[in-house]
Parts: C-alpha cells; sequence; structure tokens
C-alpha cells in the first residue's frame, strides 16, 4: 500500500509540469484509471487488516446505509459490498437550484455512520474507514454502464464466485 501511495505522489509530482491543461486533464483521467486498478487489485489480494465488511451485520449496514441515501442526496445506479472495501456508483441529486450535493459531503456523512455503527457491531473505536476515495466523473452513457459491470464483476476478479449475481452484497437499478 505504500509503494501505491509513493506512485500516486509521483504522477501528480509529473503532472504539475505538464503545462497545457487539456494534456494535463487527459493524462491524469488515464493515471486516475491506471492507479485505481492497481489499488483496486491490491485490495482484492489483500491478506492481512480487518476484512470487517465480511460480517454480514455490517455489509448489512452499509447496504442499508446505502439505500437510504437514495433519492435524498444522489441517484443510486449500483455498488458492491467486498470483504475490505466497496465500490458506489451514483448521481449527487440537487441541493438547490444549481446546486448538487457534494461527493465529499455525501462520502463523509456515509462514513461517519457506517464506521460508528459497525465500531458498536465490532466493539472496536477508532478509525473504520481509510480517507482515501476514488472519484471519477463518467462522461457517457457507454462508460457508466462499463463502470457498473466493473463493480458488479468485483467479487468475481476477486475470486469470490464465479457469477457476479451470486454475491449477496450487489445491487444494481439496471438490467444487465
Amino acid at each position: 500500500m505504500e509503494k501505491l501511495k509513493e506512485e500516486k505522489y509521483q504522477v501528480e509530482r509529473r503532472l504539475e509540469r505538464i503545462s497545457d491543461e487539456k494534456e494535463r486533464k487527459e493524462q491524469a483521467n488515464l493515471e486516475n484509471c491506471r492507479l485505481f486498478s492497481k489499488w483496486d487489485d491490491a485490495l482484492d489480494t489483500l491478506n492481512f487488516g480487518g476484512k470487517y465488511l465480511s460480517n454480514p451485520q455490517i455489509a448489512k449496514l452499509v447496504s442499508e446505509s446505502l439505500h437510504y441515501r437514495d433519492g435524498k442526496v444522489y441517484d443510486l445506479d449500483g455498488f458492491c459490498i467486498l470483504p475490505n472495501h466497496a465500490h458506489l456508483v451514483c448521481t449527487p441529486l440537487e441541493e438547490s437550484k444549481n446546486r448538487y450535493f457534494s461527493l465529499s459531503k455525501i462520502m463523509h456523512s456515509l462514513k461517519r455512520h457506517t464506521a460508528r455503527q459497525s465500531n458498536l457491531i465490532l466493539n472496536h473505536s477508532g478509525q473504520f474507514w481509510q480517507h482515501e476515495n476514488y472519484d471519477h466523473f463518467v462522461r457517457n452513457d457507454a462508460e457508466l454502464e462499463r463502470i457498473i459491470k466493473y463493480v458488479l464483476n468485483n467479487p468475481v476478479k476477486a475470486g469470490l464466485i464465479d457469477d457476479w449475481t451470486k454475491w449477496k452484497w450487489t445491487y444494481c437499478k439496471y438490467d444487465m
């Protein structure tokens, strides 16, 4: 994990040196996708640390919390809860005229609530979630479909099951 953090730091330094804004944004998007894949692969194969989300009580809590916010602060497209991380695909809703709920506030609220409740279940205290999120703006319907399929198939990629429909902790509002 430390090697990935260092790699991210080095990528950010390289991106800062690109003077053309359009090129910098394109390269940043490519690097974010590449680094996301590396982080996700590492999480899928991690054999240390807490896999608290494999606790059905906690997975249920996270699932219910994701559904609870649907229609209130975001439009929920899909999610997948794995033993040590989760994926969420959503569209923030309009909070007031031309102002949308911020993703950072949505994630803070979601993480705060689920961390507090999960720590009660586990009889733990302190940090439950990592501070990092991978945020990505979806640019078109084809990209949205690709991302949702990726999220739904994450337990298959991680070797947990052979068909995403067998994983209890996935949700998708679309027919896939």
